[in-house]
């Protein structure tokens, strides 16, 4: 069979028509040592600080160590398939994840892949997960409240949107309940909240989702999950994803709120990976940029100028301490970049005040300017009578015979705290705790047996809701207080109707 000669010139004018002229370089490097979750490569002369770099097996890694004939990479997943030899590339991005709306209702890693089952996640738009916090012009003041429906929070420690607030506490004491419980107020408030949970127990974060997802707020929450089992560089890295994520709604005009839980374990992954990569060690064996660490971090939640949107991050880091020592260096440090911080008391959590919060020791340094000036106004004496209630009653177990007007100041600091209990996931709203504290102040509740109060006070909220619906929305809308005598009235009203329990029993008896 013989080949025709137009035959071939049509077939090498085809190819050359469909050749296209591109070469594409990749600088690659060789990766000489392997373990613990981190690698070293050379040969990546350009590589760039956070840069994002591939693996042979398709694993990414972050550059974190630049150094004269190496690059300290550290690997950001399964580690155990690479090996000393394998190329590894620069991809010329600098560490990013993916955001948007579409991650909402989603319990994402710190890369952005999902880990809920719910298929992929279909989102076009990324963000470096460090960025430069806003400078000081890009601010403006926190005067606007974040209410987290915990009374004893709202009125002794108030929150606003774009501050830092620090929950802090001994183990087991309620620091995620606090942080749960304020995402679920923030339903119908028009808050996106992100949820960071760092060296969880997966089984933790489980409960924790579900928790959010039976009470509806799941909806306008994005988790991401760095569990437990996850190598040291994902711990690392969570806050700074969850960040980045939160910045994404805060720079198109929104508020948001994000929970760190915990920055305890954060550092001690740092640590870890700092001296796998031989970084000197500084105090409790942690890097020097420990608090840059943080700092860098924590400087991003903040209350944008009108002319960035007006959009906001509020953040809730929480620290872990050791036998209440919050003189320890990772808990010094946090409260030194905080606004102020939300101490939890072992002693208190174990003989029943639930929520465990130390008056004395909690405070906030900008929450007040944010807080509703109803709040304020019934709020007023609360931390002086905790306080004074605490003094009495350490000197009255001693003393068995007290004058009336000692007795009068400690019956009230009892009821004091026996209104500031709340129960788990049981947030209320502004005007039902204005409300409450109202009938404190006022003296309403001296009266009440110290079983009645927790019972007077859901009777006395069903009462407004059902009597005084009007005085309620009038809190919610203005802030204030009602003019006149209307609210005084109505607790009077209620109060002279309210049956004690023994009451209650003498009237079923006949």
């Amino acid at each position: 069979m013989s080949i025709k000669t137009e035959e071939i010139s049509s077939l090498i004018k085809k190819q050359l028509a469909n050749y296209q002229n591109q070469v594409s370089v990749e600088e690659t490097g060789t990766v000489t040592y392997v373990g613990d979750g981190v690698a070293r490569a050379d040969g990546l002369e350009n590589a760039m600080a956070g840069e994002l770099l591939e693996f042979s097996n398709g694993v990414y890694g972050m550059a974190q160590n630049l150094e004269s004939n190496d690059v300290g990479i550290v690997i950001l997943g399964d580690f155990s398939g690479i090996r000393e030899g394998d190329t590894v590339k620069r991809t010329g991005r600098i560490m990013e994840v993916p955001v948007g709306d579409e991650l909402l209702g989603r319990v994402v890693d710190p890369l952005g892949r999902p880990l809920d089952g719910l298929g992929e996640i279909k989102t076009t738009k990324t963000r470096p997960i460090e960025r430069k916090a806003p400078g000081v012009m890009e601010r403006k003041s926190v005067s606007e409240p974040l209410q987290t429906g915990i009374k004893v929070i709202d009125a002794l420690v108030p929150i606003g949107r774009g501050q830092r607030e620090l929950i802090i506490g001994d183990r087991k004491t309620g620091k995620t309940a606090i942080a749960l419980d304020t995402i679920i107020n923030q339903k119908d408030q028009d808050v996106i909240c992100i949820y960071v949970a760092i060296g969880q127990k997966e089984s933790t974060v489980k409960a924790s989702v579900e928790t959010l997802r039976r009470y509806g707020a799941l909806d306008y929450t994005i988790v991401v999950s760095a569990s437990a089992s996850n190598p040291a560089p994902m711990l690392y890295i969570a806050p700074y994803a969850g960040a980045a994520m939160g910045e994404e709604f805060m720079f198109g005009g929104k508020d948001v709120l994000i929970v760190y839980d915990d920055l305890s374990k954060q550092a001690d992954a740092y640590r870890e990976l700092s001296l796998i990569l031989r970084r000197p060690p500084g105090r409790e064996a942690y890097p020097g940029d420990i608090f840059y660490t943080h700092s860098r971090l924590l400087e991003r939640a903040a209350r944008l100028s009108d002319d960035l949107g007006g959009g906001s991050m509020t953040a809730l880091p929480i620290i872990q301490t050791q036998a209440g020592d919050v003189s320890a260096y990772i808990p010094t440090n946090v409260i030194s970049i905080t606004d102020g911080q939300i101490f939890l008391d072992s002693d208190e959590f174990y003989s029943g005040q639930r929520p465990a919060i130390d008056a004395g020791t909690s405070v906030s340094r900008v929450g007040g300017d944010a807080q509703v000036k109803a709040m304020k106004k019934v709020a007023g004496t609360l931390r002086l009578d905790i306080a004074s209630y605490n003094e009495l009653a350490s000197f009255a177990q001693f003393g068995s015979d007290l004058d009336e007007a000692t007795q009068a100041r400690l019956n009230r600091g009892q009821r004091t705290m026996e209104v500031l209990k709340q129960g788990l996931h049981e947030p209320q709203t502004v005007s039902q705790q204005v409300v409450t504290l109202f009938a404190l102040s006022k003296g309403f509740i001296d009266k009440i047996a110290l079983d009645d109060v927790q019972r007077y006070e859901s009777e006395l909220a069903a009462f407004m809701h059902a009597n005084h619906q009007d005085l309620y929305d009038s809190i919610e809308k203005t802030g204030k207080l009602p003019e006149g005598d209307a609210l005084l009235n109505a607790v009077a009203e209620f109060s002279k109707s309210f049956q004690s329990s023994d009451d209650q029993k003498k009237a079923a008896a006949k």
